[in-house]
């Protein structure tokens, strides 16, 4: 788990671009290896880890830049804003460099996959769809019930 390398498991070579199976150090596809698999580790271009000093300033940069985003992020939660989407987007940004961050975004990944193919399942659906649909009943009953005792009052004098 060292920043300073791109190797796992033996096998080096240049990460995979997006959407690419990962290749061995002769650019063959790896076989049984999925895009999920690729190397852990620093994305830093090569004249950067070839100096110990500048690729630890280089990290530093990131990771100040990565937590100004996460905090930017975590001040948006109560207030108006994407606030997760920043979060998620300060976690990308400390992912080019640190692999604890890659293994953070790798499991919500698989989290967020499973929790959506959990949704789409028809039983699932149905439930959720029942359960907003009592929860929306007993809300309006609750309203309805206060209106009726209370009635509709405005918070403002508007007849003075």
């Amino acid at each position: 788990m060292h920043a300073e390398s791109d190797e796992r498991d033996g096998v080096a070579g240049p990460a995979p671009a997006a959407g690419e199976a990962p290749r061995d150090a002769t650019g063959d596809v790896i076989p049984g290896v999925t895009k999920e698999d690729r190397a852990l580790g620093s994305r830093a271009p090569g004249f950067i880890k070839a100096s110990r000093t500048l690729h630890l300033s280089w990290q530093v940069g990131v990771f100040v830049v990565g937590l100004a985003v996460v905090a930017a992020g975590v001040i948006m939660l109560p207030l108006p804003g994407p606030g997760w989407l920043v979060i998620f987007g300060g976690m990308a940004i400390w992912a080019t460099e640190f692999v604890w961050a890659q293994l953070v975004l790798r499991w919500t990944r698989r989290k967020v996959t499973e929790a959506a193919q959990r949704a789409l399942d028809p039983k699932v659906r149905r439930r959720n769809i029942i359960l907003t649909v009592t929860g929306l009943v007993i809300i309006a009953g609750l309203v309805g019930i206060y209106v009726w005792k209370f009635g509709i009052v405005m918070p403002w004098k508007i007849h003075e």
